[in-house]
């Protein structure tokens, strides 16, 4: 099996590429998507957040995430609040589908808080989905309906390129038309499938 952590910053089009990786045969663990699971009505996480932020952030019995979403990006203590409810969730869920994968499946990790929370030593690769921020920005706010403000507060709250760019062991250059990130999707994969192939070094050799 080979451990692929997958991040990027929000609006560099990390989801387009993990949706490509599948497509190529990877097996995908979505953070962002377990992440929502395990706050989902009736949870114990959801009654946790709740607990925390108040019954402001509910709506019609589930999380309104706009609403939680204005009170976290704008207060780093508070997003730490949140992050020390969810990551643990999403962490035992993560390694649960792990073990339930193939031994010789290149398992893709999309966790899009990887550099901020120091994950890279989890993972035998990294691969960062990388964008100029005025992309990223013209993508929130054309494709996502959200206001610069809120864009801005929400690429602000991550890590800088910089800062993903240091820890990758792959880059993806998104700022392209699909067909070209297709062809680069393409070609990280045959890195990545070489890569799960390779005989490893056991700790005796």
């Amino acid at each position: 099996m080979l451990k692929v952590g997958l991040t990027g910053g929000i609006g560099a089009g990390k989801s387009e590429v993990s949706r490509l990786l599948v497509e190529h045969g990877a097996v995908l663990i979505d953070a962002d998507l377990i992440a929502r699971e395990v706050v989902a009505p009736g949870t114990p996480g959801l009654a946790a957040v709740v607990a925390a932020f108040g019954e402001g952030v509910l709506a019609e019995g589930g999380l309104d995430r706009p609403k939680l979403g204005s009170i976290v990006f704008a207060d780093p203590e508070r997003l730490a609040e949140l992050n020390a409810i969810v990551h643990p969730l999403v962490g035992e869920r993560s390694r649960a589908l792990e073990e339930a994968a193939d031994s010789d499946a290149v398992v893709v990790h999309d966790v899009p808080l990887l550099t901020e929370n120091g994950l890279a030593p989890l993972y035998d690769l990294v691969v960062v989905v990388d964008a100029d921020p005025a992309t990223q920005l013209d993508r929130l706010v054309r494709l996502r309906g959200m206001t610069e403000q809120d864009a801005r507060a929400r690429m602000a709250a991550q890590a800088t390129r910089e800062q993903r760019r240091e820890i990758a062991d792959v880059i993806v250059d998104n700022d392209v038309p699909l067909d070209e990130l297709r062809r680069r999707v393409a070609e990280v994969w045959t890195e990545l499938t070489r890569r799960a192939r390779a005989p490893r070094r056991t700790a005796q050799e």
